[in-house]
């Protein structure tokens, strides 16, 4: 007898079908996952995560910063009116003078025999005038009494009168004399310290052309300068009586202050830059800076104490669209800031205060202590850099 044949059940006969079109359905199933991931929107239901920057209060100062040489603050140089060969030298570098105290001697040889001969000069023509004076006397005693003619008479007159300026003119000479042998003593014009000698003993000065250097005094080492050139971006900012900061490489990790004198108007044009001299007060009462050595100066600008403020890379945001959506037009980088408060953004109405290389002021009365400001937020694209770049121009 035969047997009856069974059917398979239907879910049995469904899950064969199935394994015989695996690849299709498991190709069928992407592209139906593909499509709902594209299709469906992205982070919905999840919360952004921000990026921040802290707002802090404390102070924030505005410096303009340059270099410049310490130098004394009147500097006489002496110099020789007369040539010869240096004969002594009775100061040297450091030394303290008083006025009229003697710095050299030029050898007076040469100088003396100019006195001599003017001198001789002037007794010759004293003797002439004497010869002359009485010669017109005699002369015109002999015109009143008819023996001579008036002709002679003038003459006499004449002669005697260029003995006169002959007179006058040896006696300048020899005054002149007498004054250039003076020159060859060398004296100090002011009290001070002598911080150059340019000279050595039996050195010959030669002043037919320019009057040479032989030292140079500082007349108060305790009161010294600071000549500095400021930029003319930044000279606007700078007015007189402004306290100044500095430092010098011979004492390190020690700060020196002093104040702005006098803003020169006379520019400068270094590699195509305008500068301007700023000259700064320094008070040296311990003698400690030397004439000549570099200062690294701060002019302190503008100081806010206990102010909101900022790291400048938090305000290089130029457009809030990309931040939050439904921006409001008249919100912008510029006029507002934007806050995370409570895992929102807010946007706070502010003013740029006092800039700094590193830092801003902030001038709002509705930031609170907690506020930190938002500049983006993780995951962001942006395919206009100039978007979101930007910020106070330093």
């Amino acid at each position: 007898m035969k047997s009856k044949e069974v059917k398979p059940s239907f879910i049995r006969r469904f899950f064969g079908w199935i394994w015989r079109k695996k690849w299709w359905i498991i190709i069928l199933a992407i592209v139906v996952g593909g499509l709902c991931w594209w299709l469906c929107p992205k982070g919905a239901n999840k919360k952004k995560d921000f990026v921040t920057v802290d707002i802090v209060r404390g102070d924030i100062i505005q410096t303009v910063t340059a270099t410049g040489e310490i130098q004394p603050v009147n500097t006489v140089s002496v110099g020789s009116q007369v040539s010869g060969t240096i004969e002594d030298i009775f100061v040297d570098f450091n030394s303290r003078v008083k006025k009229g105290d003697t710095l050299l001697t030029i050898e007076p040889s040469v100088l003396q025999s100019s006195v001599d001969e003017a001198k001789a000069s002037l007794a010759s023509a004293e003797s002439q005038l004497k010869y002359s004076k009485s010669e017109y006397q005699r002369n015109r005693t002999l015109y009143k009494d008819g023996f001579i003619s008036r002709a002679e008479m003038e003459k006499s007159q004449t002669t005697y009168e260029q003995a006169e300026q002959a007179v006058k003119k040896a006696q300048y000479a020899y005054d002149r004399a007498v004054t250039n042998l003076g020159y060859a003593t060398i004296t100090s014009p002011v009290d001070g310290t002598v911080i150059s000698r340019k000279v050595d003993k039996g050195q010959t000065v030669a002043a037919s052309f320019q009057t040479p250097d032989l030292f140079e005094i500082a007349e108060d080492l305790s009161k010294m300068q600071i000549e500095t050139a400021v930029s003319e971006a930044d000279i606007g900012m700078i007015k007189e009586g402004l306290p100044v900061t500095f430092t010098v490489d011979a004492y390190s990790g020690q700060t020196f202050h002093g104040d702005v004198h006098q803003i020169r108007l006379s520019p400068t044009t270094v590699s195509n830059v305008v500068v301007y001299t700023v000259v700064i007060n320094v008070d040296n009462e311990d003698l400690r800076l030397m004439p000549g050595m570099t200062a690294f100066v701060t002019i302190v600008v503008a100081e806010a104490k206990d102010a909101w403020k900022t790291k400048n890379s938090g305000l290089l945001i130029r457009t809030y669209k990309n931040l939050v959506d439904n921006v409001a037009e008249d919100i912008t980088p510029k006029t507002h800031l934007a806050v995370e408060r409570d895992g929102k953004v807010v946007f706070v109405p502010y003013k740029r205060g006092l800039v700094t290389p590193t830092e801003t002021q902030l001038i709002s009365d509705e930031i609170k202590a907690d506020d930190k400001l938002v500049v983006g937020f993780v995951g962001q694209k942006s395919t206009n850099k100039s978007e979101m770049r930007g910020g106070p121009r330093m």
